[in-house]
């Protein structure tokens, strides 16, 4: 497609040739000079224009690479051109290449002045202009915007003499689409009659180096103050703008590094940084911590054992890399990479200056990869931090044809120190992620416990981004074929937060254990939480060591449960056949505050009911408002199926982001189990001793309804010790219950009398005081518990026949 000029071009001989050596444009300028049409040599080979094929011009005009063209892309020279009446012409040329781009093939555009103009008379306004004696680089440019007058500065920015290129237009002096745009502001200033000041960055003459230059247009008038062509000043502001790129660089370097505390992502943002501003291809190499116990060495000796982390090239797919991630490579002292490590500083290598002659040839891959891609220079940058050496950084360029400047090395630096930082920062926090998570992971149960009470599920994922927390979960098995189930969150993360997590885990069961009413077990709880704050204060300062709880147990037998919660979510509960809802329970303070009372509720539920024990984690987020994470809950509870591992599943997959949440989650369900009235027997004891024998007949009879006739005699002297024990020193009223599942008897003796019983050790000749003892030898284990009407002895024995 012909390009639209704003002026009468025919003053300039203009043509375009193709890169096959095709003509393609041919304007009246040209015309003018050869006296060919454009309709006789559109479309035809530009050779056939030479008067001779001896010429540099030839290769030129014959469309393809030529070595007498320099790398900036122009060439200028006298050739022979044959006419149209067959004599020959000399004509100056000159020919710029321009690169293929927005949809257009690569192509020569070959201009020459028909006419070089006069540089005007001393009274010429223009060429007054001209003859300004400036360090700085000057043009003046008519009312056509033809080249009329320059100094020697601005001959020496184009590389042409002032009467080579007289007469010519900006845009057919530098041949490229910023001289194109440049010649567009200089219309502006031409009709305007206002300066106007322009940067671009582009090549100038021969230049090999693209520059950044600042054009100050102005326009020059006559006495009568009409505008009669436009000044260019053109100034180098070169050394300005790549101080700008640094610390832009630099500033872009400090956003985007170091935006999670993730290893991989942090170095992987480093290779993105430097990559194309700094180095065309970038690798990222960390030391394997785990080979030196855990901690980068303080000093490096080389072969040295990298692994690839990241890497970025300016090409799709990084077809330079010879490592994949994850994958460990032993680089020897001779490497750029070794070296570097070794020295603790910057290594800069060439391949033209032959310094990594011995690495490529050890390295016969990477040497084919420099070959195959024009690799020829690279830096290799120590990775450091707090005195330690994390990795190298590795900055290659082919693409750009320029090497590495101390520059590029001093920014290189500085990026990399701030990653290493940030790098470092992402180790220690992943070091410690892991040792709280594996303490987390330890102070959890590996597996909840079967019980004839209920069934269990439970989930925990520590925080995506503030780390592993004091969330927790238990089941513990209680007498009477009871069950507690509790979950609490510590407040804060890290191994401290996990610490305190299993102290207070381990009160908790250890004050499960005595059979402590929910409410009753808070306040104990809540006096530890005081005093762990207070232990992790300084002098005169208590620490700030919090948490919630709530705490349920459940009962097969009755079908009720007993709740109380301190500062903590109540719980979801889905009956048969109902809809998801939340208990209401009586809001009790966090612990932590001491002094505070906790209440306990007791609800009924029906065999089949779900309870959903949750911390805050999983309702409640920053991407959440109000009631919305609870709502999400009761929605995935109603998808309900028979199995609570799915169910939990389900539960996280709908109300957690996929990228992880901002606070850790435990999750514990739980499905009830009723415990039928043929699997329970109960008689009240009388006061007289005498009257005992009966029931010990009935108890037989029991276990025998019970096909359990085998453990009858062990069952017999159990309720007996524990009966007689209860009428010598309980209070009336006494009753006994047998209960019983597939693995476990369990035998319970129930007063009004709070005195708890202990084991003593009897003395030869006493009669008494040996009944517990013979209890504890003839049970699996036997307790007690305090009860609102007094206590009850309670003992199990085992079923299964390997435990009799």
């Amino acid at each position: 497609m012909s390009r639209v000029y704003p002026f009468d071009d025919a003053a300039t001989a203009r043509a375009v040739i193709d890169d096959d050596g095709t003509l393609v444009e041919w304007n009246e300028g040209a015309r003018r000079l050869l006296g060919h049409p454009a309709d006789e040599v559109v479309g035809r080979p530009a050779t056939v224009l030479l008067a001779g094929q001896d010429s540099p011009a030839t290769v030129l005009l014959a469309g393809q690479d030529s070595p007498v063209v320099p790398s900036g892309g122009r060439w200028e020279g006298t050739v022979g051109l044959r006419h149209r009446d067959g004599r020959t012409v000399s004509v100056w040329l000159l020919a710029h290449r321009r690169p293929p781009g927005d949809g257009h093939r690569g192509d020569w555009l070959v201009v020459t002045p028909l006419t070089a103009r006069d540089p005007g008379a001393d009274d010429d306004p223009l060429g007054r202009a001209g003859l300004i004696q400036s360090p700085c680089a000057v043009a003046v440019y008519d009312d056509a915007l033809r080249l009329r007058r320059m100094n020697e500065a601005m001959a020496e920015v184009i590389g042409l003499p002032e009467e080579r290129v007289r007469g010519l237009r900006i845009a057919e002096i530098g041949g490229k689409q910023q001289s194109e745009e440049l010649e567009q502001n200089m219309l502006q200033v031409l009709t305007t009659g206002r300066p106007l000041d322009i940067q671009t960055f582009m090549r100038t003459g021969v230049d090999d180096r693209a520059r950044a230059w600042l054009a100050r247009l102005a326009p020059v008038t006559d006495a009568e103050g009409r505008v009669r062509g436009v000044c260019l000043a053109a100034h180098d502001v070169t050394d300005n703008h790549r101080a700008r790129q640094r610390l832009q660089l630099l500033n872009e370097a400090s956003v985007r590094i170091g935006s999670t505390l993730d290893v991989t992502r942090t170095a992987q943002e480093l290779a993105d940084v430097c990559v194309p501003a700094l180095a065309d291809f970038v690798t990222i190499d960390l030391l394997d911590p785990q080979e030196y116990g855990g901690e980068p060495p303080a000093r490096i000796t080389a072969p040295v054992n990298l692994r690839r982390v990241a890497h970025q090239s300016i090409l799709r797919g990084i077809p330079e890399a010879v490592a994949k991630p994850g994958q460990i490579e032993v680089y020897p002292d001779f490497s750029p990479q070794a070296d570097a490590l070794t020295a603790g500083r910057t290594i800069r290598t060439t391949v033209a200056g032959g310094d990594m002659a011995q690495w490529l040839t050890w390295s016969s891959v990477r040497g084919e990869r420099v070959r195959e891609f024009g690799i020829h220079s690279s830096m290799a940058v120590p990775i450091q931090a707090r005195g330690l050496t994390l990795g190298v950084a590795v900055l290659t360029r082919h693409r750009c044809p320029e090497p590495f400047t101390d520059d590029d090395m001093l920014l290189a630096e500085e990026i990399t120190a701030r990653a290493a930082v940030c790098i470092d920062n992402a180790r220690r926090y992943s070091r410690e992620r892991e040792t709280a998570l594996a303490l987390q992971r330890s102070l959890l149960p590996r597996s909840l416990p079967r019980t004839a009470a209920l069934e269990a599920s439970s989930r925990y994922l520590p925080a995506a981004r503030a780390g592993v927390g004091g969330d927790w979960f238990d089941v513990i098995p209680l007498s009477g074929m009871r069950v507690a189930m509790v979950v609490g969150d510590v407040v804060g993360h890290g191994i401290q937060a996990s610490a305190t997590m299993g102290r207070l885990r381990t009160a908790v069961r250890t004050l499960a254990d005595i059979d402590l009413a929910p409410d009753e077990l808070l306040t104990h709880l809540d006096d530890l939480v005081v005093r762990l704050s207070e232990e992790s204060g300084g002098e005169g300062s208590p620490g700030e060591v919090g948490a919630t709880c709530l705490y349920a147990v459940y009962d097969p037998v009755s079908r009720r449960c007993t709740l109380a919660r301190a500062g903590h979510p109540s719980p979801v509960v889905l009956m048969p056949g109902g809809e998801p809802h939340q208990l209401d329970l009586p809001a009790g303070p966090p612990l932590g505050l001491g002094g505070l009372p906790f209440e306990s509720a007791d609800v009924g539920l029906p065999e089949g009911t779900v309870l959903a024990l949750y911390t805050d984690g999983l309702v409640v987020s920053r991407e959440r408002a109000g009631d919305t994470g609870r709502q999400q809950l009761f929605q995935a509870l109603r998808a309900y199926a028979d199995s609570l591992d799915e169910t939990c599943d389900q539960i996280l997959h709908a109300l957690l982001p996929a990228g992880g949440t901002a606070d850790d989650v435990a999750l514990l369900l739980a499905r009830t189990r009723g415990l039928p009235s043929s699997q329970v027997a109960t008689w009240d004891i009388p006061a007289d001793p005498a009257l005992v024998a009966p029931i010990r007949k009935q108890v037989l009879d029991e276990l025998e309804r019970w096909s359990l006739s085998e453990i009858g005699f062990t069952t017999e002297l159990v309720v007996s010790e524990l009966v007689t024990n209860a009428i010598r020193y309980g209070a009336h009223p006494i009753r006994l219950r047998l209960i019983h599942d597939p693995v476990t008897l369990i035998v319970e003796v129930s007063d009004t009398s709070h005195t708890a019983p202990h084991l003593r050790r009897a003395k030869t000749f006493d009669e008494g005081g040996r009944g517990l003892l013979l209890v504890a030898q003839l049970t699996q284990r036997w307790g007690s518990r305090h009860t609102a009407e007094g206590k009850t002895i309670w003992a199990e024995l085992s079923l299964l026949e390997e435990d009799q």
